[in-house]
């Protein structure tokens, strides 16, 4: 109960800390000197460090089993093992909402301490922005999501957190995520602050960039958390299923992507200037509408928190008074100079990234476009529907083409003007190889789609390209190369996946083969076995394949006991090329079990892939670091 009452005080004193703030820092804006106040970064420091021992508070409460806290007791157990009652407390829409606070008054205090050669009245307008966005959090966690509720009398046992919860993907996918999420408010109120102060610069993109990569590649390795998670846990086999909240998370990534290109034009010639802006808004502005379409209760999926109006109103309005609020300063204060009607030449870098810009902002719209439909559509209606992969494969497919086409001389074009008086003959025969490996695979195995008939070649000469350029002597942009390649990679091996990827789904009983082509799955027999908090019904299955070769497959059901809930739990065999993927589930009332069976063709290439995407955003930012 102690820590219950040292949280809560202090998100107080962090509140007040907050306030606090907003004057000191107004009177110090207009004073000459180029040194902010001590004071400000002083009280910057608490404010961070209240908001830590409130999160600190929360987290021996779930440690302890405090079932006196409201918080703890919806969410945790005696029984619970110790690392998920402390994953516990952000795996809940009061704890989430305070680890998102934490991010917060952590990243603007970093920008206070790192920021010591910008401008004072840039950083001191950053940094008012930013206490707007930290207030209304404040205000948002204590009036509706306050996590040190008290209940009384003391339940004596709690009820448990969602199983599909406990798991140490989804232990970790939660504060990377917040990380790449909090990160896009540093760039959203430090582009406020520019515009403000006319520092829309080369000097601005070289600084703000650092705070771009850090979102960018937390953003990033969440979402392959959460993929990860997502196919081995939920059983749906798959890296990814359109759901609702992985696309809100998709769609600032997307901004991202094009905003990280956009601010390589910026930090070479100032143009683009309110392009960069807008997107600098545009990318916090979808993280925030992800947090409340996430925690309204409004989107129906597995990964959502809350269904609580009054929380869903809330971040609605203080969605909408960020919008308000970014348009002021937008259409105020941004002069538009003699730097926006610079030529852009055709053949140039500055041109590939505007397209490329182009295309990021279809897909967005796309998705976005998927993802919000539903809703409207339910509220004008009130018919429900559901907007699945079909929608997104027939807007997406066909702009990969040209996509992928446009990337792959990317590489090759310069800033301000490039000139091709040369064909290389290596791009030539790359370009011939990528037909004749396209070809030999379509005559051996057949597409099903033309569309992927036409994507297969250009995918093969992408990658060829980009792994061409990485692995050349010339080191210059490297990180870049790295990404390009992990991209390409990515996308060579979703389409492999989709590709040769199979599936059986069959209802069997104890003792029962069922022979398919290609090999047979016998299911042997089922054991029991009891976990900390739960029982599980264990099948033995033995997948036999074409030679007659074997594996053991052990798939599981789970019966947590608080709260009383059945999962599946899939088995998989990972090899370099292919996963092996078995789950069961029970039919109600019968000796039957429904077992799918998924071989997932090149499943850890896609893991891999995007690692290496992620690495390229960490070499450039710690490159950066270096040369500072």
């Amino acid at each position: 109960m102690l820590a219950n009452q040292i949280g809560y005080y202090s998100l107080i004193l962090g509140l007040i800390s907050s306030i606090i703030i907003i004057p000191i820092s107004l009177k110090n804006y207009p004073q000459n000197n180029e040194t902010i106040n001590r004071k400000i970064i002083s009280l910057s420091f608490f404010q961070f460090f209240f908001v830590l021992v409130s999160f600190i508070g929360l987290v021996f409460s779930f440690i302890n089993s405090d079932f006196g806290n409201e918080t703890v007791y919806n969410n945790s157990h005696t029984t619970k093992p110790l690392f998920y009652k402390i994953s516990g407390t952000w795996g809940n829409h009061e704890g989430s909402l305070l680890l998102w606070l934490l991010v917060l008054t952590f990243f603007i205090f970093l920008f206070l301490v790192k920021s010591k050669s910008q401008p004072k009245k840039y950083r001191i307008l950053t940094l008012l922005f930013q206490q707007i966005i930290i207030i209304g959090f404040f205000i948002f966690v204590l009036k509706t999501s306050n996590p040190f509720n008290y209940l009384f009398p003391t339940p004596k046992e709690g009820l448990g957190l969602n199983p599909i919860l406990q798991d140490p993907a989804l232990a970790i996918h939660p504060p990377i995520l917040y990380l790449g999420f909090v990160g896009s408010s540093v760039v959203f109120s430090s582009s406020l602050a520019a515009v403000v102060q006319g520092y829309i610069s080369k000097s601005w993109a070289n600084h703000i960039k650092i705070w771009i990569l850090i979102s960018w590649f937390f953003l990033t390795i969440g979402i392959l958390l959460g993929s990860i998670w997502a196919y081995y846990e939920l059983g749906w086999g798959g890296f990814w299923f359109w759901d609702p909240v992985e696309n809100v998370s998709l769609m600032p990534w997307l901004s991202l992507t094009a905003l990280l290109h956009c601010i390589l034009v910026l930090e070479k010639k100032t143009i683009l200037t309110s392009w960069t802006i807008t997107l600098s808004i545009s990318t916090f502005v979808l993280s925030v509408s992800g947090t409340f379409l996430v925690r309204s209760g409004i989107l129906n999926s597995v990964h959502t928190f809350a269904n609580d109006p009054e929380r869903g109103l809330f971040i609605l309005f203080f969605l909408f008074f960020l919008i308000f609020l970014a348009l002021i300063v937008f259409f105020v204060f941004h002069k538009n100079g003699n730097h926006e009607t610079v030529k852009i030449n055709f053949l140039s870098k500055e041109t590939s990234i505007l397209i490329n810009n182009w295309f990021m902002m279809y897909f967005l719209s796309v998705v976005l476009i998927g993802t919000l439909y539903p809703i409207f559509l339910e509220v004008l209606t009130n018919e429900k529907i559901s907007v699945g992969p079909p929608f997104y494969n027939k807007l997406i497919l066909p702009f990969l083409v040209p996509f992928l086409i446009f990337m792959t001389f990317v590489p090759y074009l310069r800033w301000i003007k490039s000139e091709y008086n040369k064909i290389k003959i290596d791009i030539i025969l790359l370009f011939i190889l990528s037909f004749i490996v396209s070809f030999l695979l379509f005559k051996q195995f057949g597409f099903e789609s033309l569309m992927i008939s036409i994507l297969i070649p250009f995918t093969f000469y992408l990658f060829l390209i980009t792994a061409k350029d990485l692995l050349s002597k010339n080191k210059k942009n490297f990180s870049q190369k790295v990404s390009h390649f992990g991209f390409s990679f990515l996308v060579l091996s979703i389409l492999l996946n989709s590709i040769f990827s199979s599936e059986i789904i069959i209802n069997l009983k104890e003792g029962e083969t069922f022979s398919f082509q290609g090999g047979a799955i016998k299911f042997h027999s089922l054991e029991e076995n009891n976990g900390k908090n739960y029982k599980s019904i264990i099948g033995n299955f033995e997948i036999y394949d074409d030679k007659n070769q074997s594996i053991k497959l052990m798939p599981e059901l789970r019966i947590y006991n608080q709260p009383s809930i059945v999962t599946s739990e899939a088995d998989i065999k990972t090899t370099l090329f292919y996963d092996k993927f078995l789950v069961m589930n029970s039919v109600k009332n019968n000796e039957y079990f429904n077992v799918r069976y998924q071989l997932k063709s090149f499943m850890i290439w896609i893991w891999i892939s995007t690692l290496i995407l992620a690495l390229g955003g960490f070499l450039s930012f710690t490159k950066r670091l270096y040369e500072k």
